[in-house]
Protein backbone atom coordinates (compact mmCIF):
# COMPACT_ATOMS: atom_id res chain seq x y z
CA UNK A 1 0.00 0.00 0.00
CA UNK A 2 1.45 3.36 -1.02
CA UNK A 3 2.03 6.07 1.54
CA UNK A 4 2.38 9.79 0.94
CA UNK A 5 4.78 12.37 2.34
CA UNK A 6 4.57 16.15 2.03
CA UNK A 7 7.58 18.46 2.16
CA UNK A 8 8.96 21.75 0.86
CA UNK A 9 11.61 22.04 -1.81
CA UNK A 10 13.86 24.88 -2.89
CA UNK A 11 14.51 25.04 -6.65
CA UNK A 12 15.94 27.49 -9.15
CA UNK A 13 12.32 28.47 -9.88
CA UNK A 14 11.66 29.17 -6.20
CA UNK A 15 10.20 27.22 -3.28
CA UNK A 16 7.26 24.84 -3.49
CA UNK A 17 5.24 22.40 -1.41
CA UNK A 18 5.12 18.84 -2.77
CA UNK A 19 3.45 15.56 -1.96
CA UNK A 20 4.96 12.31 -3.21
CA UNK A 21 3.56 8.79 -3.08
CA UNK A 22 5.93 5.95 -2.24
CA UNK A 23 6.14 2.36 -1.06
CA UNK A 24 8.74 1.27 1.46
CA UNK A 25 9.78 -2.15 2.77
CA UNK A 26 12.81 -4.01 4.07
CA UNK A 27 15.76 -3.14 6.29
CA UNK A 28 19.37 -2.26 5.63
CA UNK A 29 20.96 0.50 3.60
CA UNK A 30 18.38 2.68 1.81
CA UNK A 31 17.72 2.06 -1.89
CA UNK A 32 15.64 4.51 -3.92
CA UNK A 33 13.81 3.25 -7.05
CA UNK A 34 12.77 5.68 -9.82
CA UNK A 35 10.46 4.77 -12.72
CA UNK A 36 10.34 6.12 -16.27
CA UNK A 37 8.08 8.68 -17.95
CA UNK A 38 4.42 7.70 -18.02
CA UNK A 39 4.96 4.80 -15.62
CA UNK A 40 4.48 4.49 -11.87
CA UNK A 41 6.23 2.92 -8.90
CA UNK A 42 4.54 -0.44 -9.54
CA UNK A 43 6.96 -0.88 -12.44
CA UNK A 44 9.36 -2.11 -9.74
CA UNK A 45 6.98 -4.74 -8.30
CA UNK A 46 8.80 -7.70 -9.93
CA UNK A 47 12.05 -6.85 -8.10
CA UNK A 48 10.76 -4.94 -5.07
CA UNK A 49 10.45 -7.96 -2.78
CA UNK A 50 13.80 -9.40 -3.85
CA UNK A 51 15.60 -6.13 -3.09
CA UNK A 52 13.76 -5.69 0.22
CA UNK A 53 15.43 -8.83 1.59
CA UNK A 54 18.70 -6.86 1.77
CA UNK A 55 17.80 -3.17 1.62
CA UNK A 56 15.43 -0.53 2.93
CA UNK A 57 13.69 -0.09 -0.43
CA UNK A 58 11.72 3.05 -1.32
CA UNK A 59 9.90 3.04 -4.68
CA UNK A 60 8.67 6.52 -5.63
CA UNK A 61 5.97 7.93 -7.88
CA UNK A 62 7.71 10.91 -9.47
CA UNK A 63 5.83 14.25 -9.29
CA UNK A 64 3.01 14.26 -11.84
CA UNK A 65 3.04 10.47 -12.27
CA UNK A 66 1.26 7.59 -10.59
CA UNK A 67 -0.39 8.71 -7.37
CA UNK A 68 1.87 11.75 -6.89
CA UNK A 69 0.24 15.12 -7.56
CA UNK A 70 1.57 17.47 -10.22
CA UNK A 71 4.31 19.95 -9.41
CA UNK A 72 3.02 23.27 -8.04
CA UNK A 73 2.49 26.10 -10.50
CA UNK A 74 5.75 27.83 -11.30
CA UNK A 75 7.98 24.75 -10.93
CA UNK A 76 9.29 23.28 -14.18
CA UNK A 77 9.45 19.55 -14.94
CA UNK A 78 13.18 19.65 -15.60
CA UNK A 79 15.90 17.46 -14.13
CA UNK A 80 17.13 20.21 -11.80
CA UNK A 81 13.71 20.62 -10.17
CA UNK A 82 13.01 16.90 -9.86
CA UNK A 83 16.49 16.16 -8.47
CA UNK A 84 15.95 18.90 -5.87
CA UNK A 85 12.57 17.35 -5.06
CA UNK A 86 14.13 13.91 -4.63
CA UNK A 87 16.81 15.33 -2.35
CA UNK A 88 14.11 16.99 -0.24
CA UNK A 89 12.13 13.74 -0.23
CA UNK A 90 15.11 11.87 1.20
CA UNK A 91 15.42 14.47 3.97
CA UNK A 92 11.70 14.15 4.73
CA UNK A 93 12.03 10.36 4.96
CA UNK A 94 15.26 10.70 6.98
CA UNK A 95 17.30 8.87 4.35
CA UNK A 96 20.95 9.86 4.01
CA UNK A 97 22.65 9.21 0.67
CA UNK A 98 20.69 6.17 -0.52
CA UNK A 99 21.67 3.85 -3.29
CA UNK A 100 19.55 4.66 -6.33
CA UNK A 101 18.31 2.64 -9.28
CA UNK A 102 16.31 4.21 -12.09
CA UNK A 103 14.81 3.20 -15.41
CA UNK A 104 14.62 5.47 -18.49
CA UNK A 105 13.77 8.94 -17.12
CA UNK A 106 14.48 7.48 -13.69
CA UNK A 107 17.90 6.34 -14.91
CA UNK A 108 18.72 9.88 -16.02
CA UNK A 109 17.59 11.21 -12.64
CA UNK A 110 19.69 8.57 -10.88
CA UNK A 111 22.78 9.72 -12.78
CA UNK A 112 21.99 13.35 -11.94
CA UNK A 113 21.68 12.41 -8.26
CA UNK A 114 25.05 10.71 -8.54
CA UNK A 115 26.62 13.74 -10.17
CA UNK A 116 25.32 15.87 -7.28
CA UNK A 117 26.79 13.36 -4.78
CA UNK A 118 23.36 12.85 -3.18
CA UNK A 119 23.59 9.04 -3.42
CA UNK A 120 26.17 6.33 -2.69
CA UNK A 121 25.74 4.25 -5.87
CA UNK A 122 23.85 4.48 -9.18
CA UNK A 123 22.24 1.77 -11.29
CA UNK A 124 20.77 3.24 -14.49
CA UNK A 125 18.60 0.90 -16.59
CA UNK A 126 18.28 2.20 -20.18
CA UNK A 127 18.75 5.79 -19.00
CA UNK A 128 17.55 8.73 -21.06
CA UNK A 129 19.96 11.42 -22.18
CA UNK A 130 22.46 9.52 -24.36
CA UNK A 131 20.53 9.82 -27.61
CA UNK A 132 21.32 11.45 -30.93
CA UNK A 133 18.75 14.01 -32.17
CA UNK A 134 17.21 11.41 -34.48
CA UNK A 135 17.05 8.80 -31.70
CA UNK A 136 15.43 11.30 -29.36
CA UNK A 137 12.78 12.18 -31.95
CA UNK A 138 12.07 8.48 -32.50
CA UNK A 139 11.76 7.81 -28.76
CA UNK A 140 9.51 10.82 -28.16
CA UNK A 141 7.29 9.95 -31.14
CA UNK A 142 6.92 6.41 -29.78
CA UNK A 143 6.10 7.64 -26.27
CA UNK A 144 3.53 10.14 -27.58
CA UNK A 145 1.88 7.38 -29.64
CA UNK A 146 1.65 5.19 -26.53
CA UNK A 147 0.14 8.07 -24.57
CA UNK A 148 -2.36 8.81 -27.34
CA UNK A 149 -3.41 5.19 -27.54
CA UNK A 150 -3.89 4.94 -23.77
CA UNK A 151 -6.07 8.05 -23.78
CA UNK A 152 -8.23 6.85 -26.66
CA UNK A 153 -9.04 3.44 -25.18
CA UNK A 154 -12.02 3.27 -22.80
CA UNK A 155 -11.49 1.31 -19.59
CA UNK A 156 -13.60 -1.72 -20.68
CA UNK A 157 -11.47 -2.07 -23.82
CA UNK A 158 -8.25 -1.89 -21.78
CA UNK A 159 -9.56 -4.57 -19.43
CA UNK A 160 -10.56 -6.84 -22.32
CA UNK A 161 -7.16 -6.48 -23.96
CA UNK A 162 -5.29 -7.06 -20.70
CA UNK A 163 -7.19 -10.30 -20.12
CA UNK A 164 -5.35 -12.07 -22.96
CA UNK A 165 -1.66 -12.55 -23.72
CA UNK A 166 -2.14 -11.09 -27.20
CA UNK A 167 -3.91 -8.06 -25.76
CA UNK A 168 -1.19 -7.48 -23.18
CA UNK A 169 1.34 -7.62 -25.99
CA UNK A 170 -0.65 -5.03 -27.95
CA UNK A 171 -0.68 -2.71 -24.94
CA UNK A 172 2.86 -3.16 -23.61
CA UNK A 173 5.19 -4.83 -26.13
CA UNK A 174 6.86 -1.48 -26.80
CA UNK A 175 8.32 -1.47 -23.30
CA UNK A 176 8.45 -5.18 -22.44
CA UNK A 177 10.20 -7.93 -24.38
CA UNK A 178 8.02 -10.48 -22.56
CA UNK A 179 4.66 -8.75 -22.11
CA UNK A 180 2.87 -12.01 -21.43
CA UNK A 181 4.62 -12.16 -18.06
CA UNK A 182 2.85 -9.03 -16.87
CA UNK A 183 -0.40 -9.67 -15.01
CA UNK A 184 -3.69 -8.37 -16.46
CA UNK A 185 -4.19 -6.17 -13.37
CA UNK A 186 -0.72 -4.64 -13.72
CA UNK A 187 -1.24 -3.90 -17.42
CA UNK A 188 -4.56 -2.17 -16.74
CA UNK A 189 -3.01 -0.13 -13.91
CA UNK A 190 0.01 1.01 -15.90
CA UNK A 191 -2.10 1.86 -18.96
CA UNK A 192 -4.27 4.06 -16.73
CA UNK A 193 -1.13 5.56 -15.17
CA UNK A 194 0.12 6.49 -18.64
CA UNK A 195 -3.26 7.96 -19.53
CA UNK A 196 -3.55 9.99 -16.33
CA UNK A 197 0.04 11.24 -15.96
CA UNK A 198 -0.34 14.98 -15.39
CA UNK A 199 3.38 15.61 -15.82
CA UNK A 200 3.81 13.73 -19.10
CA UNK A 201 3.79 16.50 -21.70
CA UNK A 202 5.83 18.97 -19.65
CA UNK A 203 8.41 16.33 -18.77
CA UNK A 204 8.71 15.33 -22.41
CA UNK A 205 9.04 18.97 -23.48
CA UNK A 206 11.80 19.54 -20.92
CA UNK A 207 13.61 16.46 -22.23
CA UNK A 208 14.05 17.89 -25.72
CA UNK A 209 17.16 19.75 -24.56
CA UNK A 210 18.53 17.03 -22.27
CA UNK A 211 21.89 15.43 -23.02
CA UNK A 212 23.85 13.84 -20.20
CA UNK A 213 27.44 14.85 -20.87
CA UNK A 214 29.29 14.79 -17.52
CA UNK A 215 31.18 12.08 -15.69
CA UNK A 216 29.95 10.71 -12.35
CA UNK A 217 33.24 10.23 -10.50
CA UNK A 218 33.81 8.85 -7.04
CA UNK A 219 31.01 6.28 -6.71
CA UNK A 220 30.02 2.96 -8.29
CA UNK A 221 27.89 3.38 -11.42
CA UNK A 222 26.29 0.64 -13.50
CA UNK A 223 24.58 1.32 -16.82
CA UNK A 224 22.49 -1.64 -17.98
CA UNK A 225 20.67 -1.91 -21.31
CA UNK A 226 18.02 -4.34 -22.48
CA UNK A 227 19.15 -6.19 -25.61
CA UNK A 228 15.60 -5.82 -26.99
CA UNK A 229 14.96 -2.21 -25.98
CA UNK A 230 12.61 -0.71 -28.60
CA UNK A 231 12.53 2.86 -27.26
CA UNK A 232 16.12 3.76 -26.37
CA UNK A 233 18.29 1.68 -28.67
CA UNK A 234 21.07 -0.21 -26.94
CA UNK A 235 23.89 1.52 -28.85
CA UNK A 236 23.20 4.47 -26.54
CA UNK A 237 24.82 2.39 -23.81
CA UNK A 238 28.16 2.75 -25.60
CA UNK A 239 27.79 6.54 -25.44
CA UNK A 240 26.96 6.27 -21.75
CA UNK A 241 30.15 4.30 -21.19
CA UNK A 242 32.19 6.94 -23.02
CA UNK A 243 30.57 9.67 -20.93
CA UNK A 244 31.00 7.84 -17.62
CA UNK A 245 34.18 5.86 -18.31
CA UNK A 246 34.40 4.14 -14.93
CA UNK A 247 30.82 2.87 -15.17
CA UNK A 248 30.15 -0.84 -15.55
CA UNK A 249 28.19 -1.43 -18.77
CA UNK A 250 25.93 -4.48 -18.59
CA UNK A 251 23.85 -6.11 -21.33
CA UNK A 252 20.47 -7.52 -20.28
CA UNK A 253 19.68 -10.40 -22.68
CA UNK A 254 16.02 -10.91 -23.51
CA UNK A 255 14.98 -7.63 -21.86
CA UNK A 256 13.13 -4.64 -23.23
CA UNK A 257 13.06 -1.01 -22.20
CA UNK A 258 11.55 -1.78 -18.78
CA UNK A 259 13.62 -4.84 -17.86
CA UNK A 260 12.34 -5.42 -14.31
CA UNK A 261 9.39 -7.40 -15.67
CA UNK A 262 11.36 -9.32 -18.30
CA UNK A 263 14.05 -10.77 -16.00
CA UNK A 264 13.52 -9.80 -12.34
CA UNK A 265 16.33 -11.99 -11.00
CA UNK A 266 18.91 -10.53 -13.39
CA UNK A 267 17.86 -6.93 -12.77
CA UNK A 268 17.85 -7.42 -8.99
CA UNK A 269 21.35 -8.95 -9.20
CA UNK A 270 22.67 -6.03 -11.26
CA UNK A 271 21.31 -3.57 -8.70
CA UNK A 272 22.57 -5.42 -5.64
CA UNK A 273 26.00 -5.92 -7.21
CA UNK A 274 26.28 -2.15 -7.65
CA UNK A 275 25.14 -1.48 -4.09
CA UNK A 276 27.65 -4.00 -2.72
CA UNK A 277 30.49 -2.32 -4.61
CA UNK A 278 29.69 0.88 -2.76
CA UNK A 279 29.45 -0.89 0.58
CA UNK A 280 32.75 -2.66 0.02
CA UNK A 281 34.44 0.60 -0.97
Amino acid sequence: MAAEVSFRVETSDGPGALSVAYERAGTGEPLLLLHGIGHHLQAWDPVFGILATEYDVIAVDLPGFGASPALPDGLAYNTSTVVSALGALCEALEIERPHVAGNSLGGLLALELGREKLVRSVTALSPAGFWSPAERRYAFTTLLAMRHGARLLPLPAIERLAATAAGRAALTSTIYARPGRRSPEAVVAETLALRGATGFEETLAAGRDVLFSDDVPGLPVTVAWGARDRILLRRQGIRAKHTVPDARLVRLPGCGHVPMNDDPALVARVITDTCRRATAA
